[in-house]
């Protein structure tokens, strides 16, 4: 399911061996060994979890190494890093739109289309907040992260 969400296959496989280990955590030797696959293969794809906060890098002071975890806050900063991304994006849009003139039909097109994404993006990231709020992990109420300044 997740190669049909567009993750490649091997970022797919490491991100599912995370999800089902029972405490969300393995390091790079046991996501090699478990999955056997190259440590080079397992470096890309932490790098990309993390990169897209579906997982996070914990060190491990005891073994002086790496641990990548995925907890129940994941699927929060995934949702928030993605849609971070194409906030940005839609403020490109609007840049360019502001650069080339809003009088000419390139101008209005770059400019409705940044308007569109950057109030869906603020909409999906004030409501990952909320549902964030409500569906902790331990059942207390948790602290939004940083939030993106609206324009």
């Amino acid at each position: 399911m997740a190669v049909r969400t567009g993750l490649p296959r091997m970022i797919a496989r490491v991100h599912l061996d995370l999800l089902l280990s029972e405490d969300g955590r393995r390091t790079a030797a046991e996501l090699t060994r478990r999955l056997k696959v190259s440590p080079a293969s397992v470096s890309m794809s932490v790098n990309y979890l993390v990169q897209h906060g579906y997982a996070r890098r914990e060190r491990d002071p005891r073994r002086r190494r790496d641990a990548y975890v995925v907890d129940c806050e994941a699927w929060y900063h995934s949702i928030v890093t993605g849609t971070r991304q194409a906030l940005e994006a839609a403020r490109v849009a609007i840049a360019a739109a502001e650069t080339v003139g809003l009088d000419g039909p390139v101008g209005q097109r770059l400019a409705r289309g940044g308007a569109f994404l950057e109030r869906v993006s603020l909409d999906m990231i004030e409501s990952a907040d909320r549902w964030r709020a409500l569906l902790t992990c331990d059942g207390r109420k948790s602290s939004p992260g940083p939030r993106p300044e609206s324009r």
